[in-house]
């Protein structure tokens, strides 16, 4: 068993915590940071996860997100307003994890969408994330608090529901109105089908391709969604209403 632990959010928030600010007065502030505080603080937050799962010796896998992003492909403004610095020390720590773990980067694709492709393609391994996002890939995932079995059906069910919602953290809006419960409920009355979402996009007098596009920023790779061999993205479309073909046999070899 492996834990597959995005490790983007972890590596930012140690290095961030291991900065500190020198005061020159006038107009200069020197940002510092201690590399040895930032790797430590990173060590900590993997010894904590591992340490949940004590029954086992689990093997960890780091996945961080790659510099360029194919969503913006499909929207330039997708997380348009995050385009913050990295903190000191950040792609130094990243350099060294990868001497110490396996770490998993694919081109254009955000650690979610790696974790994902990964997870389908090799089962019976654990997702370690606190993004809401990974409910939309079957098989274990640890939350921070829990761990939860996601099914392929409330998978397909959760890529719909964040399809309306939308995510204005992302970058996507969904159907303007439709949060969380209001999309369940909608889906509740009327199926989990593309009609229900091309009719609630309708409602707001957007037409399907808008419906398709926040379908397929919403949407967490899976192996199904990613060619191993020339290590590009499939479009999702809305026939992909199924996971486990076997499309992504090969993904392990490919990345180890």
């Amino acid at each position: 068993m492996k834990l597959l632990i995005d490790a983007d959010y972890i590596v930012y928030k140690s290095c961030a915590g291991a900065e500190d600010e020198i005061d020159f007065g006038e107009d200069v502030i020197l940002v510092i940071s201690k590399f040895s505080e930032a790797l430590s603080n990173v060590q900590r937050e993997l010894s904590k996860i591992k340490n949940n799962f004590m029954w086992d010796t689990p093997e960890l896998v780091l996945f961080f997100s790659d510099s360029k992003n194919f969503r913006k492909k499909i929207c330039p403004d997708y997380k348009g307003h995050r385009n913050r610095k990295k903190p000191c020390g950040y792609r130094r720590v990243i350099s060294t994890l990868k001497q110490q773990y396996e770490v998993i980067i694919l081109p254009e694709l955000e650690a979610d969408d790696a974790m994902g492709i990964y997870a389908t393609a090799n089962p019976g391994n654990i997702i370690v994330s606190p993004d809401k996002d990974m409910r939309q890939i079957p098989g274990k995932l640890y939350n921070m608090d829990e761990v939860m079995t996601i099914t392929p059906e409330q998978g397909m069910q959760w890529h719909l529901i964040q399809t309306l919602a939308g995510d204005q953290t992302d970058g996507y809006s969904g159907v303007p109105g439709i949060g969380v419960k209001r999309a369940v409920s909608l889906f509740d009355e009327d199926g989990y089908t593309w009609d229900t979402v091309v009719k609630a996009f309708a409602s707001k007098d957007l037409d399907e391709e808008v419906a398709l596009t926040n379908a397929r920023l919403a949407r967490i790779l899976t192996h199904e969604n990613y060619d191993a061999t020339t290590r590009t993205v499939i479009p999702w479309c809305p026939t992909d209403a199924s996971i486990g073909s076997d499309n992504g046999a090969e993904f392990q070899a490919k990345t180890a």
